[in-house]
């Protein structure tokens, strides 16, 4: 039997073994969600956690006036609705596929079952928390230290180093998204996010076609991004 490394912060359904994995399976079921379909919605309640087996989706809010901000992209292995799950409360966000996405969908009782009986599972799952709760106060104060540019800049490298495969120029950024949803991401206007993409262009970073980037100069983006740690 083989285990997958215990990365702090790793996604939950990387870590699994394959022992771990059967028996997950054998409680949930499998599904297949077509590009663009909603998956969870804000403010509804459920009573199952989902894991991305394959693809990629979004996760986002809206604002009473409609706009969208989004909160983080998530790929194979991500657990999806595990708050709901633990304190019964309403989604308090939307997820979407952005391609065609496989899921394993388990009811909530039946996770908690799981963890329980699986001590190992609960610490991962904590940790996988913690991460995000430190990711999600990092992207807050970047709206105070980072301009438009160097935000778009830390939300590429974010992007090439999870969701990037190898081309003979740089990497390609997978994950389909528009320039809308990169803007939302980044907490700004559509134009602002078009010149600070047009600037990275010039300067050598990365080339853009329609929902494709290619980053050229990953050390250069990074750079432009500036670091920060919390």
């Amino acid at each position: 039997m083989s285990t997958q490394p215990e990365t702090p912060g790793a996604e939950l359904g990387g870590q699994l073994t394959e022992q771990e994995r059967t028996d997950l399976h054998r409680v949930g079921h499998r599904r297949q969600v077509k590009s663009g379909a909603p998956i969870f919605i804000e403010g509804t309640r459920s009573d199952n956690v989902i894991i991305v087996l394959a693809g990629r989706v979004k996760v986002f809010s809206t604002a009473r006036d409609g706009t969208e901000s989004v909160l983080a992209i998530r790929g194979p292995g991500a657990l999806l609705g595990e708050l709901s799950a633990i304190d019964e409360a309403p989604r308090s966000a939307s997820v979407t596929a952005l391609e065609p996405v496989e899921l394993l969908t388990v009811g909530a009782n039946e996770f908690t079952a799981f963890l329980r009986d699986r001590p190992r599972l609960m610490w991962l799952l904590v940790r996988m928390l913690t991460a995000r709760l430190r990711d999600a106060d990092r992207k807050r104060i970047e709206f105070g230290v980072h301009d438009t540019l160097g935000r778009v800049a830390r939300r590429l490298v974010e992007l090439a180093e999870r969701h990037g495969e190898p081309v003979p120029e740089g990497i390609r950024i997978t994950v389909p998204l528009t320039q809308d949803e990169l803007a939302s991401w980044v907490g700004s206007s559509r134009e602002a996010t078009a010149k600070a993409l047009r600037a990275l262009r010039d300067r050598g970073c990365l080339r853009t076609q329609r929902r494709t980037i290619v980053v050229l100069n990953l050390a250069e983006l990074r750079r432009r991004g500036g670091h920060l740690s919390v």
